[in-house]
């Protein structure tokens, strides 16, 4: 494995069994990402369950693990589905294409290819990834918003959501709680989450809380001290200071504003 250790850069993987196409791609990219370089798909599958990835780039013909085993290896795993995946091959054929995006595949791209249009391509998988995460800050009626994702980060999301909301009421409810509940370690949920919601596990937490009190409050059938313990939290003033601080508004003043 050889790495750039520019941590603020998104962290690109390629996967090649051909060092001078490794080295030309590199060449390009290592400007604007940090770049991880693999030799075949199992190499790279190996790198992925240790270390995060922000986006793979992998040949199709490869030694040990091809790339449509990679890319179904990938995408068939809730803990990994989220990565972006570019697949590169020889072959230029319409069924080669269609059995690209079968396998899972976010885009197809055939050799030779122009530089720039593979970074084009890298550069809007990114954006678009970044796209959801905004969506998801503007949206905080929504404890998770799923729209935007791919079919197995919709179950991981709705399962995420599921488990938070039957166990909101636990005070003891965090990152720790729910990676055992997922079968997940600590930072392979907290890394999913983060790039999936942009916040972090007690942040999603509270938010998702806060979203239930708002429903609660407009109910009317609860008081704020009720509400405050229905959802978890050790004090109905420490509640109160959480609600005021996302949402500019007092409980109480929330609820009347909605009444």
């Amino acid at each position: 494995m050889q790495t750039d250790f520019e941590t603020e850069k998104s962290i690109v993987l390629l996967a090649d069994d051909h060092e001078d196409i490794l080295d030309f791609i590199a060449d390009d990219l290592e400007g604007k990402y940090e770049v991880v370089k693999a030799r075949n798909g199992q190499e790279a599958l190996d790198y992925v369950y240790l270390h995060d990835v922000d986006l793979i780039v992998s040949d199709i013909m490869m030694p040990q693990l091809n790339g449509y085993e990679f890319c179904t290896k990938l995408k068939e795993n809730e803990k990994y589905c989220h990565i972006p995946f570019i697949m590169l091959t020889a072959k230029n054929s319409l069924q080669s294409k269609i059995e690209g995006l079968e396998y899972g595949a976010d885009a197809y791209i055939e050799k030779p290819f122009s530089p720039n249009f593979l970074e084009a391509q890298i550069s809007s998988l990114l954006r678009n990834r970044k796209h959801v995460k905004d969506h998801f800050q503007r949206m905080p009626s929504s404890p998770l918003d799923i729209s935007g994702h791919n079919k197995s980060d919709q179950i991981f999301l709705k399962k995420l959501n599921k488990l938070i909301l039957e166990n909101m009421a636990d005070p003891a409810l965090c990152v720790d709680m729910l990676a055992d509940r997922l079968y997940m370690s600590r930072p392979t949920l907290y890394r999913k989450i983060k790039v999936l919601s942009d916040l972090s596990p007690n942040e999603l937490i509270n938010l998702t809380r806060l979203n239930k009190a708002t429903q609660l409050l407009v109910d009317g059938e609860h008081k704020v001290y009720e509400i405050a313990d229905l959802l978890g939290f050790s004090t109905a003033s420490h509640f109160s200071r959480n609600f005021q601080k996302h949402f500019g508004i007092s409980p109480k003043d929330y609820a009347a504003k909605h009444k």
